[in-house]
């Protein structure tokens, strides 16, 4: 078989894995969004069986060994050797797992899921305990089959960012805790940053109007982009033109729903503005979380909690809220929206405390799978952590350890990549603030510019290049934290006039 042959075999693959991608996509963005609830056995032993006919597919002994020869073939170019490698890594990650016990872990995954949904209703971590114990114990197998010398985490860290390990993310967090914990004692000490007018009553409805209008300034196009409604704010996508982001209304925080949108479609900016040539490809979907939480928190952080942004936004955000907000200042709201105060939610944390909340989960996964930590009174491990670290009493399993979604899925791992993610987008943002007037731009309603630029020079390449690579492309350096310190620090020391 030629060579030209061989990616013609290869391409049509990839052209069935996307479908069957697709399918269990979809599938997964209306079981957090609107299916009854009634019908999720259903549900999940059908996408199940989808899943395990995609691991066949995945891991067709045909398909292992034309993948084996198109990544030692010379006569490839560097792009297309660049996917191959890839998707070989994740075969062979895979195919090691019996299929049986992969669909099982698929099923485990769907019903942990429903289990989370309602133990977060009635804020009872004893409903989904048990789920969280089978998951761990079937990712400690299904790693186990794996052929790695790494540990268990360690693989798990490597799977959503490549090249990271416990010993480099100890190193980070190290280097955060010597600078944030100071700082947050400093803040805390200070006169407080009045707040309150943030937290009234605030009608979901009211919101949505508001929404919509952010919506349209974030250029979020209904050609390629929809955004719903789920218990806890994410981005899922098909292709570059079918991008699903999600955000959640808290009646009482007129800004939750603000930046979890501008969060999330910055995601759904990553996805979209990837070469189209990757579409439907590893290139295009194997993006390091860490890149792509950087783009979400760029966009949440370093445009959107910035007096530009609120110059635009502002005059109208009080229109939709003249009673809660008639007599508060641009001023004031500026900097309601920028204070620090340690608290419950990760999700709603301010810039400062926000890596400690990333810390403490990091901490718990580790724990749990080196066996120093247990899924039984989980939720007193979690509370006593966030006693330590932030100094908060968790009132409920809802607002603690209840909060997140990732556990019941089994994505041991990422949470780290929300931190790293956070310090890659300060060294991006400190680079193109060199090139680009951000600020005229935010407050002159070209907020597609600033996403050009990321196109540009991060979004098009998709995971053409590694993290390490993409950085030094992007910034001409390696990455460096003192980017990210150095903006907290000096942006906490103006607020709060230490």
């Amino acid at each position: 078989m030629t060579t030209q042959e061989k990616l013609k075999q290869y391409r049509d693959w990839i052209f069935k894995c996307s479908a069957y991608k697709m399918a269990i996509n979809i599938i997964g963005i209306d079981k957090q969004t609107v299916a009854p609830s009634a019908g999720a056995a259903y549900r999940d032993e059908r996408s199940s069986y989808l899943a395990g006919e995609f691991f066949s597919l995945e891991t067709d002994p045909e398909i292992i060994a034309l993948l084996k020869e198109l990544k030692d073939d010379p006569e490839v170019d560097a792009e297309t050797k660049r996917a191959v490698q890839l998707y070989y890594k994740g075969v062979m990650d895979t195919m090691c797992i019996p299929k049986e016990e992969y669909v099982a872990y698929r099923k485990l995954c769907n019903e942990s899921f429903d289990a989370w949904i309602l133990a977060k209703s009635k804020a009872d971590y004893s409903i989904f305990e048990p789920y969280l114990k089978r998951v761990i114990e079937s990712q400690k197998k299904l790693y186990g089959y794996r052929d790695s010398k790494l540990s268990v985490y360690n693989q798990m860290l490597d799977d959503f960012e490549p090249g990271m390990t416990e010993e480099k993310y100890d190193a980070f967090f190290a280097a955060l805790k010597e600078r944030l914990v100071p700082l947050i004692r400093k803040v805390t000490q200070a006169k407080q940053i009045r707040e309150d007018f943030l937290h009234l009553e605030y009608p979901v409805e009211e919101q949505k109007k508001f929404m919509n209008e952010l919506l349209t300034y974030l250029h979020f196009d209904p050609s390629w982009g929809y955004q719903n409604e789920s218990e806890h704010p994410f981005t899922s996508w098909t292709c570059e033109n079918d991008c699903r982001t999600t955000t959640k209304y808290v009646p009482n925080s007129v800004v939750s729903a603000i930046f979890s949108t501008v969060h999330e479609v910055g995601h759904a900016y990553y996805e979209h503005d990837v070469d189209p040539k990757y579409d439907g490809m590893i290139l295009s979907e194997g993006i390091s979380s860490g890149m792509h939480e950087s783009q979400s928190r760029l966009c949440e952080n370093y445009l959107a909690r910035t007096e530009a942004f609120w110059r635009y936004h502002y005059p109208k955000l009080k229109a939709q809220f003249p009673k809660q907000l008639g007599d508060v200042s641009l001023a004031d709201f500026l900097k309601a929206v920028n204070a620090s105060k340690p608290s419950f939610i990760r999700t709603e944390a301010d810039e400062l405390t926000y890596p400690l909340h990333v810390l403490i989960r990091y901490e718990i996964e580790k724990g749990l799978f080196n066996g120093t930590i247990s899924t039984e009174g989980l939720d007193k491990t979690w509370n006593a952590k966030y006693k330590e670290y932030l100094g908060v009493d968790v009132p409920n399993a809802k607002v603690g350890i209840l909060q997140d979604v990732h556990w019941s899925d089994g994505s041991f791992g990422y949470f780290p990549t929300y931190a790293l993610g956070t310090a890659f987008a300060a060294q991006f943002v400190h680079t193109m603030r060199k090139e680009l007037d951000v600020d005229k731009l935010l407050e002159n309603n070209q907020y597609d510019v600033v996403m050009g630029w990321l196109k540009e020079h991060i979004h098009k390449y998709g995971c053409r290049y590694d993290a390490p690579e993409l950085m030094k492309l992007v910034t001409g350096e390696d990455f460096d934290v003192n980017y990210f310190l150095d903006y907290i620090e000096e942006k906490y020391t103006k607020l709060y006039q230490l």
